[in-house]
């Protein structure tokens, strides 16, 4: 089985029908608004049901993450391994979703995501022959693999703003 690597993935989200946001790619030149570094909640939770700053359904415990040093990171089947800092992944076409996220007989989450198309990722470090899945790895070591067709789909995409804001620690990364 051949798999393409995405290490600190943020949150992927796969969406039916987003909607994009134009003029900005890998050759745009103007200056990104600037963006918070996310933080840790006054209390660090090894489970709880909501996040009090999203309202969000969450678990496990968050990791501070430094927005000057974070790489999103492509490798495996891929002809071009790469990283991405947070302002680069900024600047590649953004969509926009609000998805309803379920967790089958406990929580429905409805919020505003913003990220960049997983598929754009992908053709950017060129899929080599015969790549099957994606695996995707967060920060805390999570991982997680999806089907190529499933990666590929036009709605699917990795969210770096929920809210308008930087993602919440406890919502990504």
């Amino acid at each position: 089985m051949r798999l393409i690597k995405l290490i600190g993935f943020l949150a992927v989200l796969a969406m039916a029908s987003c909607s994009g946001d134009h003029g900005i790619g890998p050759d745009w030149t103007g200056k990104l608004p600037p963006v918070s570094q996310p933080s840790l909640p006054d209390l660090i939770p090894g489970y709880t049901q909501l996040d009090p700053a999203t309202g969000l359904h969450m678990t496990g415990t968050p990791l501070l993450i430094d927005l000057e040093s974070y790489r999103l990171v492509v490798s495996g089947a891929v002809d071009n391994p790469f990283s991405l800092t947070y302002d680069e992944l900024r600047r590649l076409p953004r969509l926009t979703a609000k998805p309803a996220l379920v967790c089958k007989g406990y929580f429905e989450d409805y919020a505003n995501w913003a990220g960049t198309s997983l598929a754009a990722i992908l053709d950017l470090a060129g899929l080599k022959p015969g790549a099957v899945e994606v695996e995707l790895v967060s920060a805390d070591g999570y991982s997680s693999s999806v089907k190529m067709s499933e990666a590929l789909d036009p709605g699917a995409f990795l969210a770096y703003e929920l809210e308008g804001k930087v993602l919440p620690v406890l919502h990504g990364f």
